[in-house]
């Protein structure tokens, strides 16, 4: 049987273009390549669409100075234009698979492309990127599931003309200790603590820098839980709970990638009816929001009371040597070979 042409993208232009990048060499050699002709693409910071000869370039970076452009075609011939010089080559594409984190790459806008295309690719549409990049329309979609998540108070870009009013809006919601987070940004990027008005002001002013939509969210105290699903519609299932151990005192950027003390324990040490109920609203969330492939759903089991929390939704979540959502599945018999070839199969059955 002839092979398929499969188109992986990676980097892009959100502040999680180095994760993307370490993502990618981990589901690239995890290709079945007697199935697949495999093809990489790499999106730049600047937004400039190239192809990366191997992954061996991807690692050490130099595929940003290649200079053959590839850019996916927005009719529906299916296919990958390469640009080398004056040449034009046209390549059909069977499948896609983007291994992107973050805006312009798991908030709904490539994937609206790969629509108007009509090619299969590997994740969520249109609507479930979108509405779970989007931390408060997330909120606004679980909180019509009967799901516990925390309280949040909205702040925009609009009510820095008078901070000062946003913040006793705040103030009159929730109670100190707070989380400031951009409603769209990934990979705890731009996420702070405020533990009184000062150090509000100034994560509201750092979240800022990242979204023009902020959500300032009460402060729940407990464990870090994860959950990961897979398939669709009635064919979702969820895997078993992994714990985050962060190293720092909460599970930011840095603790995340940066600090090797920071833990990840698959087969979390819970009771069997909090399991349960996780991998429950997992699926629900997932299916609330029009999920299709892949996504970790992030929990908290609240400290004293032991309820479960829900925290946010990642569509495409990391494929790093760190990453909870590969590991969650390997636990259940879906080594990453396993894992990305499902995964791409079922971008086929669309």
């Amino acid at each position: 049987m002839a092979k398929e042409n499969l188109v992986v993208i990676f980097g892009g232009r959100s502040s999680e273009h180095e994760v993307s990048c370490i993502s990618v060499q981990t589901v690239a050699k995890a290709v079945d390549t007697e199935k697949y002709n495999m093809t990489l693409v790499g999106i730049t910071k600047e937004g400039k669409w190239l192809r990366a000869d191997n992954i061996e370039s991807i690692a050490d970076g130099s595929w940003r100075d290649g200079k053959v452009t590839a850019v996916i075609s927005p009719d529906t011939t299916k296919e990958l234009l390469i640009l080398n010089g004056d040449k034009v080559e046209r390549q059909r594409v069977d499948v896609i698979f983007p291994v992107l984190h973050g805006m312009y790459g798991e908030d709904g806008t490539i994937q609206g492309l790969f629509e108007m295309a009509d090619i299969p690719y590997v994740g969520c549409g249109v609507l479930a990127s979108a509405a779970s990049m989007d931390k408060f329309y997330t909120k606004i979609i679980v909180d019509n599931v009967g799901v516990r998540q925390a309280k949040f108070v909205p702040v925009l870009a609009e009510d820095f003309g008078d901070l000062d009013a946003a913040m006793d809006r705040v103030e009159t919601g929730l109670d100190y200790p707070v989380f400031v987070k951009p409603s769209k940004a990934g990979s705890s990027k731009g996420v702070n603590k405020a533990v009184d008005r000062q150090s509000l002001k100034s994560a509201l002013e750092e979240a800022v820098k990242f979204d023009n939509k902020i959500l300032v969210e009460e402060t729940i105290v407990g464990r870090e839980l994860e959950c990961g699903v897979l398939g669709y519609k009635d064919n979702t299932q969820a895997s078993g709970v992994g714990e985050i151990l962060a190293a720092a005192e909460f599970y930011d950027f840095d603790a995340k990638y940066n600090n090797a003390e920071s833990k990840t324990v698959i087969g979390a040490d819970i009771p069997a009816e909090i399991e349960a109920e996780i991998r429950e609203d997992a699926v629900k969330i997932f299916r609330a929001l029009d999920g299709f492939g892949l996504s970790r759903v992030d929990f908290f089991l609240e400290k004293g009371t032991n309820k479960v929390v829900f925290n946010e939704i990642n569509t495409l979540p990391g494929f790093t040597g760190i990453s909870m959502y590969p590991m969650l599945w390997n636990a259940k018999g879906y080594d990453i070979g396993k894992l990305v070839t499902t995964l791409i199969e079922m971008a086929k059955e669309r």
